[in-house]
């Protein structure tokens, strides 16, 4: 039996995993649970995940208003939320512009007051609403 040592890092924490394969021609590995250690009154990033995708969604939602360019209104939404394409980030802000207010994105409630406080710091006008309710 051979063991192969990995680290995987995810969000700044190394977490390391054990492979164990049989010889060859014996069957695939068998991969073992990754080992995290976890300080007393802190949460793994596991029960991290966990609790934000078991608590309700919030929706965040950018206000317009006459100060900002809309160009700077769009970098600024590509520099703040992750994986925000400059095509989404455009229809976010002519929305806004249009309609007085466009959803950016739903999340938990952590990450959505995360994200418009970053928006806010920005310059931006944006609140946070739960998404459960209302149109």
């Amino acid at each position: 039996v051979r063991r192969k040592y990995m680290f995987f890092l995810q969000t700044n924490v190394a977490i390391p995993i054990v492979i164990t394969a049989a010889a060859p021609g014996k069957g695939g590995g068998v991969l073992d649970r990754p080992a995290e250690k976890v300080s007393p009154g802190r949460q793994s990033e596991f029960d991290k995940k966990k609790s934000r995708k078991m608590s309700p969604p919030f929706r965040v939602v950018l206000h317009n208003d006459n100060e900002n360019r809309r160009e700077y209104v769009v970098q600024v939404l590509m520099k703040v939320i992750p994986g925000m394409t400059v095509d989404n980030a455009v229809n976010i802000m002519q929305e806004a512009h249009v309609n007085g207010m466009a959803v950016v994105i739903v999340c938990s409630q952590p990450e959505a007051e995360e994200h418009c406080t970053a928006l806010r710091g920005n310059g931006l006008r944006s609140s946070i609403e739960p998404a459960s309710g209302g149109c």
